[in-house]
C-alpha cells in the first residue's frame, strides 16, 4: 500500500479506536452527576466504570483469537455495530442498572475495536515504519484519555449527560463507512475453523468472578464467605482454563505464547499502563471536582497536561524509533516516568498548587506515551505472524485486566479511607451539618450512603471538611499504582532488545506461504528421486523443516 492508502485506511481504524477510548473516559467527569441522578451510590459509581472494563477485558482475547480465524475486516465492522447500538442504549438509561447493562455491551464492542484496530495496523504497517504513525495513534489515545472527560463535562454542562453516550453513535457510523471504503486486505484461511467455546466460558468465569470480587472486597471483607466462594470459583476456573488451553486444537490464549520472553514481560509491564490510563483519569476527575470544587468542564480542562505529555512523548519517540530502529531506552525511560508520575499523584492534598498537579499529570502522561504503544509494537515484532491476533490481544487483555483491577482496588482504598476519615471527624462534621438545618440533613444522608458528594454547591462550612477528606482519600488510592509501576519498569528492563522487522504482517505471512510451498515442492521432488513418500502432517502438508531436510538428503543422494 502507498503512504496515501495507508493513511486512508488508518483514518477509519483510528476513528474506531477513538470511539472505544471515548466510551471509556467520556463519563469520567460526568459520573458524579449521572450516578446520583439515576439513584446510585458510590458502589454504583464503581460498578459503572468496572463493568465496562470487565467486559472489555473478557472480550479482548476472544476478538483476538477470532481475528486469526475469520475475516478481520468483518469482525471490525461487527464490533462497531455492537458499540453503536450499546451507546444509544446507554443514553436512554432510566436507572443505574440499565446504564450498567449497556456499559457492559459498550465494553464488548470497545474490546473488539481496540483489538481489531491494532491487529489490522500490523497487517498494513511494518514494525519499523510504525513510528511514523505513532503520533496519530498517540493523539487518539491522548484525546480519548483526557479529551473524553473534557467533552463529557462540556456536554453535561450544556445539553445534558445523555449526550456523553449519544456522541459515539455518529462517530461509529462514520468509522464504519470509512473502513468499508478504504480498508482492503487479503487474508488466506486454510483448514476448518475451530472456536474454543469451552475456553471462552472458562475465561469469562475466571476473570468475571475475580474482578467482581476485587471490585467489592471492601464491602465483603477479606475474610468472608463471599471472598471464599468468589475467589475459589475464579481460581478453579483459571486452573481448568490453563489445562484446557494446553490440549485444545485452537486455544483462545495459547500457552506457548508465554514461552516468548518478549510477550511475557510485555504482559507484566502492561498491567501498570492499564492502571495509569483508566484509574488516574477517573480518580483525578474526582479529585478536581470533589476535593477542589471544580465543575465537570473545568476538571476536563485541568487534565490537558496529561494529554500533552502523552501526545508529545509518543510523537517524538515514534519518529526517533522509526528513523533509528532503537526502542529500548525509550521504554525504560517511560517506565521511570510512570513510577514518578504515580508516586507524585499520591502526594496530592486539598491545597496542592494546580500548576504542580499539572506537572504531575504531564510526567504520568509522558510515561504512558512512551510505553503503551511501544509495548504492543515489540510484541507484534516478535510474534508469530499466524498468531498476531492472539499475541496483540493478549497484551491488551492483561492491560485491561490491570486497569479493571486497578480501578476497583483504587475505589476500595478510596471508600475505606473515606469511611475511616468521616468516622474520625464525625463530631466536626456533625456540628457543621447541625448548623445547616434541613440542608444539612440531606448532606448527612449522602455521606451515610457512602457517596462522595459534589462540594462546589455545598455550604463552605461543610465543603471545606469534605474536600479535605476527599483529597486525602484519593491520594491514598493513587498509592496503588506505585508498586505496579515498579514491576513494569523491571519487566521492561529485561525485554530482549530485538531489531524491528521491516515487513508488515501480511507480507510475513505471504513470505512464509511461499517458503512452505517451495519446501513442499523440493520435498516432493526429492521423494520421487529416491522412490520414497514424504511424510504428511495432520493439516495435509509437509512440515517446512522436514521438507527442507528431505530435499537436502535427496540432493546428496542424486549427486552420489
Amino acid at each position: 500500500m502507498s503512504h496515501r492508502q495507508v493513511l486512508e485506511a488508518l483514518s477509519g481504524l483510528l476513528l474506531a479506536m477513538f470511539c472505544s477510548m471515548m466510551s471509556m473516559t467520556v463519563v469520567g467527569t460526568s459520573l458524579p452527576i449521572i450516578v446520583p441522578e439515576l439513584g446510585g451510590s458510590q458502589t454504583s459509581y464503581t460498578w459503572v466504570v468496572t463493568m465496562t472494563l470487565l467486559t472489555t477485558a473478557i472480550s479482548t482475547p476472544i476478538w483476538g483469537k477470532l481475528a486469526d480465524l475469520l475475516n478481520r475486516k468483518v469482525l471490525m465492522l461487527l464490533a462497531l455495530t455492537i458499540f453503536v447500538l450499546a451507546s444509544a442504549g446507554a443514553g436512554l438509561s432510566q436507572n443505574v442498572e440499565m446504564l450498567i447493562f449497556f456499559r457492559a455491551l459498550q465494553g464488548i464492542g470497545g474490546g473488539g475495536l481496540q483489538s481489531m484496530a491494532q491487529i489490522l495496523m500490523a497487517d498494513i504497517i511494518s514494525p519499523r515504519e510504525r513510528g511514523k504513525y505513532m503520533g496519530l495513534m498517540a493523539g487518539i489515545m491522548a484525546i480519548g484519555t483526557v479529551g473524553g472527560p473534557l467533552l463529557g463535562g462540556l456536554l453535561t454542562d450544556s445539553i445534558g449527560w445523555r449526550w456523553n453516550f449519544y456522541v459515539g453513535v455518529p462517530l461509529g457510523i462514520v468509522a464504519f463507512i470509512v473502513i468499508m471504503r478504504t480498508l482492503k486486505i487479503s487474508q488466506r484461511r486454510q483448514g476448518k475453523v475451530r472456536i474454543d467455546y469451552l475456553g471462552i466460558g472458562l475465561l469469562s468465569v475466571a476473570a468475571g468472578f475475580l474482578l467482581v470480587w476485587v471490585s467489592n472486597v471492601s464491602d465483603y471483607g477479606w475474610a468472608s464467605w463471599e471472598t471464599l466462594y468468589m475467589v475459589g470459583i475464579g481460581v478453579v476456573a483459571a486452573i481448568v482454563f490453563v489445562l484446557v488451553e494446553r490440549k485444545t486444537a485452537e486455544p483462545l490464549i495459547p500457552m506457548t505464547l508465554f514461552r516468548n520472553r518478549t510477550f511475557t514481560l510485555a504482559v507484566l509491564a502492561s498491567i501498570s499502563i492499564g492502571v495509569s490510563m483508566f484509574g488516574t483519569a477517573i480518580y483525578l476527575s474526582q479529585y478536581l471536582q470533589i476535593a477542589r470544587g471544580f465543575g465537570p468542564t473545568e476538571a476536563g480542562l485541568l487534565t490537558i497536561p496529561m494529554a500533552a505529555g502523552m501526545l508529545g512523548a509518543s510523537t517524538i519517540v515514534g519518529q526517533v524509533v522509526s528513523r533509528t530502529g532503537v526502542w529500548k531506552p525509550y521504554l525504560v525511560t517511560g517506565g521511570v516516568f510512570l513510577i514518578a508520575g504515580t508516586a507524585l499523584l499520591s502526594t496530592l492534598h486539598v491545597d496542592t498548587p494546580l500548576w504542580m498537579v499539572g506537572v504531575f499529570m504531564f510526567i504520568l502522561g509522558a510515561g504512558t506515551g512512551m510505553t503503551m504503544q511501544n509495548l504492543v509494537l515489540v510484541v507484534q515484532n516478535a510474534a508469530d505472524p499466524a498468531q498476531m491476533g492472539v499475541a496483540s490481544s493478549g497484551v491488551n487483555f492483561f492491560r485491561s485486566v490491570g486497569g479493571t483491577a486497578g480501578v476497583a482496588v483504587m475505589g476500595s482504598v478510596l471508600a475505606a479511607s473515606m469511611t475511616e476519615q468521616v468516622t474520625d471527624r464525625m463530631n466536626e462534621i456533625g456540628q457543621a451539618i447541625a448548623s445547616l438545618g434541613e440542608q444539612g440533613q440531606a448532606i448527612a444522608a449522602e455521606l451515610a450512603a457512602g457517596a462522595l458528594p459534589t462540594t462546589r454547591d455545598m455550604p463552605s462550612v461543610v465543603a471545606t471538611i469534605i474536600e479535605d477528606i476527599a483529597a486525602n482519600a484519593i491520594s491514598h488510592a493513587f498509592l496503588v499504582g506505585v508498586p505496579l509501576a515498579i514491576v513494569s519498569l523491571i519487566a521492561i528492563a529485561f525485554i530482549p532488545n530485538a531489531p524491528l522487522n521491516r515487513q508488515n504482517n501480511i507480507q510475513r505471512l505471504e513470505e512464509r506461504a511461499e517458503q512452505d510451498a517451495s519446501a513442499t515442492s523440493l520435498a516432493g521432488a526429492g521423494a520421487v528421486a529416491t522412490g520414497s513418500v514424504p511424510t504428511v502432517g495432520a493439516s495435509g502438508s509437509v512440515p517446512a523443516a522436514n521438507a527442507v531436510g528431505q530435499a537436502r538428503e535427496a540432493g546428496e543422494d542424486g549427486r552420489a
